[in-house]
């Protein structure tokens, strides 16, 4: 039992190191530190690496009808008790860029549990869809951009096309 908590947190620090390095290369970049960005992309790649392992172990990769299912529960958990509660404790305390931060991600997961379960429904028929995100508030949009998002109203330019 502890062994499988010790791979739990694992997975999830391996995970969290891989955003974060990203985010940190990201920075890197905008600064003009292109050789620290690249070891920042080299760190979180090897971060991956040791979370996918973890998740393996932990059998946590199943089929791909059951890996949706997974992501379809977890997005849904996310928007209908996670965030609510989150976005609640922001206000209570005042916290509005936390709290827009927590909207944001809140109104988005449902989207991605929608996105999720129209891709277990059309599973097998290998459909090919584009997928656009904001890069401001993780908007998630399917075939083409919209004019300005949706969610947080940033323009066209701010979607990125999912390759």
């Amino acid at each position: 039992m502890a062994t499988t908590d010790d791979l739990k947190d694992a997975f999830a620090g391996e995970s969290q190191a891989n955003r974060k390095y990203l985010a940190f290369a990201k920075k890197a970049e905008e600064e003009g530190h292109g050789q620290v960005a690249k070891l920042f992309r080299a760190a979180a790649e090897a971060e991956t690496v040791h979370a996918h392992n973890h998740l393996r172990v932990l059998d946590g990769i199943r089929s791909t009808k059951e890996n949706l299912q997974e992501a379809i529960n977890g997005e849904t958990h996310e928007f209908t008790k996670m965030y609510p509660a989150m976005i609640e404790n922001a206000q209570k305390e005042g916290n509005k860029k936390a709290e827009q931060s927590f909207t944001f991600a809140n109104k988005v997961e449902s989207i991605h549990a929608n996105l999720y379960q129209k891709a277990l429904d059309g599973l097998g028929k290998n459909e090919v869809v584009d997928y656009y995100v904001c890069q401001v508030c993780g908007n998630t949009v399917e075939k083409e951009a919209p004019g300005s998002c949706p969610i947080c109203g940033a323009p066209k330019d701010k979607f990125k096309l999912i390759c």
